[in-house]
């Protein structure tokens, strides 16, 4: 049902199942981890009205809640690498067990191997703790005019979903899938269209 790709290395598919809601990767050399992407592999959709949080487990740091899947974003990219900020109170306790218990019975090397958890809930769930991820003080935005990097990456994460969901259906995801330009031109336009009706700071929310 999921897949996710680390730049450099081959696609994993390798899920391991935790529960009936509950899944993980496993992630060998997790220090030299800049992004991730996570996606879903178009086989099997969620069911109506569900979707699935994206959870970080980092040896010695504890847990981090990254994001969200559901069939209308069946992929995303997360970046990793000097953003790890623990927050165990974005997520249930149960969700939290599900995956500490796995955690800690596999006896993964610390700073070597990570887990990618991914837990099936109820949309309306998932979007009160997506709420607590984005709710964060002013202060703790990252300022993206003093940041070019920081900037460019936010676009092409943002055009990246943008045009992932238009092959989320396709059954498999491949290397090879063709985008028509006109889906590049439409992401332009909306892209546009967000920067002048209330800036950048949608690059921040992930809408």
């Amino acid at each position: 049902m999921f897949g996710c790709c680390i730049a450099g290395r081959l696609l994993q598919t390798n899920l391991q199942q935790v529960d009936e809601t509950h899944a993980l990767f496993e992630l060998p050399q997790a220090s030299a981890i800049n992004h991730i992407c996570v996606f879903l592999l178009g086989t099997i959709p969620f069911p109506d009205g569900y979707g699935a949080t994206v959870h970080f487990f980092w040896p010695g740091k504890g847990f981090q809640l990254l994001g969200m899947l559901s069939n209308e974003k069946p992929s995303a990219i997360f970046r990793l690498r000097g953003t790890f900020t623990s927050n165990p109170t974005s997520a249930s306790s149960h969700t939290q067990n599900a995956f500490s218990s796995t955690y800690s019975a596999q006896n993964l090397d610390a700073g070597l191997t990570a887990i990618l958890g991914l837990s099936i809930e109820p949309l309306d769930q998932i979007q009160a703790q997506m709420s607590m991820l984005n709710s964060v003080p002013a202060r703790d935005t990252p300022d993206l005019t003093k940041d070019p990097s920081l900037f460019a990456d936010r676009i092409v994460n943002h055009l990246f979903n943008y045009v992932s969901s238009f092959i989320g259906g396709s059954g498999k995801v491949t290397p090879d899938v063709m985008i028509p330009m006109s889906v590049i031109g439409k992401w332009y336009e909306n892209f546009l269209s967000k920067v002048r009706a209330g800036g950048i700071g949608f690059l921040e929310r992930g809408d």
